[in-house]
């Protein structure tokens, strides 16, 4: 029997027999769960996708963006005192008034109607006598000075995605529209809505045309400009931080609440408003030491340029 052996079919080791068993078992379960998926596919109905937005090639849209604190960290026609003062517009007194009102204006991060009221005064009352292409082009190099590194990236990419869909962007300010303009230009948008200061044969008489542009004006703006444009307010978006402009936000089919202050971040909330914030913290109360040493430091840096003109005169 022993010489008939190589007759009878060699047996594999157990552990062989399992390894083959457990191999084509997963081979079988992978193609099967392949063709369970396949027919759930199938089956299932196509979930919708949310729109892109901005919607390229759309001619009937456009963005509004906010500029203090929305496009830019602080407040414009702070950084315009400054660079007036550096060219002697102004004495030192009114140095340490714009330096209070910018360093209030970060401590808080809302627009006080109260303390802008009273820095555009303060501009009406320095410009007056000037000629505008004169602080037009003082703007330009204050511009870059002082607000170009204080621009937000995350805003700035916002209106460039609206700029690549092929729409207009405009800024929505109660800064003085000259100084909205230079900004709008040197950050490649369409233009700007912005306060008119009167001017006479190209001079400033240091009083307004109407009002400032703060609040419901914006939406007033926003709403002549649409309809001179030929736009439908519902296709196109707006963005700011501050409560004030809820009327603005109101206006469009797409409101964005940008770094917003306590009152908007709520009604933003409620309406299901798209929230985007590029802040490193909202409030100097919730950031502690390092935001109340941004404050003390600017306030320090204009005790210092006081201290200095003291000094040299």
């Amino acid at each position: 029997m022993a010489a008939l052996g190589w007759l009878t079919p060699r047996r594999r080791s157990a552990t062989a027999r399992s390894v083959l068993a457990g191999e084509a078992s997963a081979e079988a379960a992978r193609k099967s769960s392949q063709e369970l998926e396949e027919l759930a596919e199938a089956a299932a109905p196509e979930e919708p996708s949310e729109p892109e937005f901005p919607v390229a090639g759309d001619d009937k849209a456009a963005a509004f963006f906010d500029l203090d604190n929305t496009v830019m960290q602080g407040a414009a026609i702070f950084h315009f005192g400054r660079g007036l003062y550096k060219r002697k517009f102004f004495e030192r007194q009114e140095l340490a008034r714009f330096a209070w009102q910018q360093a209030w204006f970060r401590l808080a991060g809302v627009e006080d109607p109260e303390h802008m009221q009273d820095a555009r005064d303060s501009a009406l009352s320095i410009v007056k006598g000037h000629r505008v292409a004169e602080l037009m082009s003082i703007g330009e190099e204050i511009y870059d000075e002082y607000m170009a590194e204080r621009i937000w990236p995350g805003t700035r990419a916002l209106a460039q995605a609206h700029l690549d869909a092929g729409q207009k962007v405009w800024l929505v300010t109660a800064a003085p529209v000259e100084i909205a303009t230079v900004i709008a230009r040197r950050l490649g948008l369409t233009g700007a809505l912005g306060t008119v200061a009167e001017s006479i044969g190209g001079v400033y008489t240091g009083k307004l045309v109407g009002e400032p542009l703060h609040g419901p004006a914006k939406a007033e703006a926003v709403r002549a400009l649409s309809a001179a444009e030929g736009l439908d307010l519902a296709r196109c978006a707006a963005y700011s931080d501050s409560h004030n402009d809820i009327p603005m936000l109101s206006l469009v089919g797409h409101p964005y609440a940008i770094n917003p202050d306590a009152k908007l971040r709520k009604h933003a909330r409620e309406r299901d408003w798209r929230l985007r914030d590029y802040r490193t913290g909202r409030k100097a109360a919730k950031v502690g030491i390092p935001a109340a040493a941004g404050v003390g430091a600017l306030a320090g840096g204009a005790a210092a340029a006081i201290a200095l003109h003291r000094r040299r005169h």
